[in-house]
């Protein structure tokens, strides 16, 4: 079975700017249709990919969330950048399928658009998504910003279902289980490899990560724990936000200079 685009079109939506093009594929793991939006860059071969977060769709970017365009795609984009934004099998929390399909899509990406670079800026499930995907596809990141992430997938995954039935935090967890196939106890292995905690090895970009102190939806001290691993590297940043929530890692200032200045001669110091 293999990956195969079905479709491309412009979107046509008040809410998406014009050049915006809703690529349709067909999965090569199990055939499954899905889609991203894709927006070429103003000059250059550099892109970034940005992850939705749970409960939303490849569209959050462009008509989900005001907050989240203005304050992480829309700068990049002026900048002259690429955008891409998967949908990604909707809350698979970067299930192996989802790895596979965003590697066969980001090599259509290459050979279609001539991208040369790709720069990953997500919050929340997003954040979580570039940290793993980053730590099994090194060579496809150039560098990697995750807002408001759980790098410890098993642990998160046992601490969410431990919350009461109709919570967000339970709800996760469900789909943590469903997009593996597994509970973290019955497939270690797996949960431990999706795991940016334990294979920091592999982030070999350099590393932005933020976090607000106070996040109930994802636990502070699991990104403390990734960010004291990466502390001696030069090129890895983490910023806590005092008393923030699970949202305040979105309005960072430093994010997109940062994300930004991984483009020789584009935002320097």
């Amino acid at each position: 079975m293999s990956f195969s685009i079905t479709n491309e079109a412009p979107v046509s939506f008040p809410a998406v700017p014009s050049g915006v093009t809703r690529v349709e594929y067909q999965s090569g793991v199990d055939a499954i249709p899905d889609w991203a939006l894709i927006w070429p860059p103003a000059r250059g071969n550099v892109w970034t990919v940005n992850l939705h977060g749970h409960g939303s769709h490849g569209d959050q970017y462009f008509i989900g969330r005001q907050d989240v365009r203005e304050h992480l795609w829309q700068p990049v984009r002026d900048a002259g950048l690429g955008v891409v934004t998967p949908n990604l099998r909707d809350n698979a929390w970067m299930s192996p399928a989802a790895v596979r399909d965003l590697h066969e899509l980001l090599d259509w990406i290459r050979r279609r658009y001539g991208a040369t670079r790709f720069l990953f800026i997500s919050g929340s499930m997003g954040g979580n998504g570039n940290l793993t995907y980053a730590i099994l596809h090194p060579e496809d990141c150039s560098a990697v910003v995750a807002l408001g992430a759980a790098p410890d997938l098993a642990a998160y995954c046992i601490w969410a279902l431990g919350n009461d039935a109709g919570t967000i935090q339970r709800q996760i967890g469900d789909a943590i289980v469903s997009a593996y196939g597994a509970l973290p106890g019955q497939m270690p292995d797996l949960y431990r490899r999706h795991s940016p905690l334990f294979n920091t090895e592999r982030l070999t970009m350099p590393v932005f990560l933020a976090h607000g102190e106070n996040d109930a939806l994802m636990p502070v001290a699991p990104m403390r724990a990734l960010a004291a691993q990466l502390a001696d590297r030069p090129d890895c940043e983490y910023v806590e936000v005092a008393g923030g929530d699970h949202d305040s890692p979105i309005f960072c200032a430093s994010a997109v200079p940062w994300i930004l200045r991984q483009v020789v001669g584009l935002f320097p110091e």
